[in-house]
């Protein structure tokens, strides 16, 4: 998650949890869930109960009914609450997640870490046994020009294929800088465009419908070019979060359109009430 979504995060959530309640209250079921993965969750919703204790939290989510969680770099998110995960050696974290019933094969990195010493970022990824990177944003200028983009694009396809030399995925997110226009263009198109698909694949952000960027359509659009989506209930009408399920989206569209895409992983990322109540409608989902 990018900083800029940081700050809307807390006010679009907030309206959108009173209806969770209901929701939670409902059975799980035990057959497969959409893609027959494990239904993953994003971590920086959590982040405040991280800071305080994180075999715990992982506990709470396990409990909730997630099976895999994708993490945030304690370097690029020392500031949000992951920075005591550092004192974990990754053979430590690794037990942690596991003791507590997840798995964990994707973590958000912030591009500068990566700038500074991707190296030493790859190294704690494999210790942790990792095998994605994402990036939440490039963090080009707001209002980018062409060359702008094609810089931002040619410096992470050079990051990518470093990655690559390691056995890690590298990644892209879309928020920010992604979500800007070049003449008129979408920049997030031109990066599709330019960056190398041997090296970087993308992660979707499905509240990002906000901004007109449907994600069946970028799915169905760029099948292999997409590997992790993070799953956002959107009420529409009322443009805030919402349960999965309860929201306007056709997620039997998304989930089908990620299916036939190559969609790996998905990871709900909402405040922990709505994540949780989202949890029954993943399971019953089939497509």
């Amino acid at each position: 998650m990018s900083r800029q979504s940081r700050r809307t995060f807390v006010k679009t959530t907030a309206a959108a949890t009173a209806s969770a309640a209901l929701a939670a209250s409902f059975p799980f079921k035990s057959h497969a869930n959409p893609l027959g993965l494990p239904i993953g969750c994003q971590t920086w919703p959590v982040r405040e109960m991280i800071a305080k204790d994180f075999p715990g939290t992982l506990k709470t989510l396990a409990a909730a009914g997630f099976q895999s969680i994708e993490l945030c770099s304690p370097v690029g998110y020392s500031d949000s609450g992951f920075a005591g995960l550092a004192k974990y050696s990754g053979a430590e974290l690794r037990k942690i997640i596991t003791d507590a019933g997840l798995t964990s094969v994707s973590s958000h990195f912030g591009i500068d870490e990566l700038r500074k010493d991707q190296p030493a970022r790859i190294a704690w990824a494999k210790e942790v046994g990792l095998t994605q990177m994402l990036v939440p944003s490039l963090d080009g200028p707001k209002n980018p020009t062409l060359d702008d983009v094609k810089r931002a694009a040619d410096e992470y396809n050079k990051m990518g294929e470093l990655a690559a030399k390691s056995g890690i995925q590298q990644g892209l997110h879309n928020e920010g800088f992604e979500l800007s226009k070049v003449n008129g263009k979408r920049t997030y198109d031109l990066l599709l465009e330019l960056l190398d698909p041997k090296f970087v694949k993308f992660q979707f952000q499905v509240s990002t419908i906000s901004e007109g960027y449907d994600a069946a359509e970028y799915l169905t659009k760029y099948p292999g070019r997409f590997i992790s989506m993070h799953v956002q209930g959107w009420d529409l009408k009322k443009n805030t979060y919402a349960v999965v399920g309860q929201d306007s989206l056709d997620w039997k569209k998304i989930f089908s359109a990620a299916k036939t895409g190559g969609i790996k992983n998905y990871f709900v990322e909402m405040n922990l009430d709505l994540m949780r109540a989202s949890v029954p409608y993943l399971r019953n989902l089939q497509v």
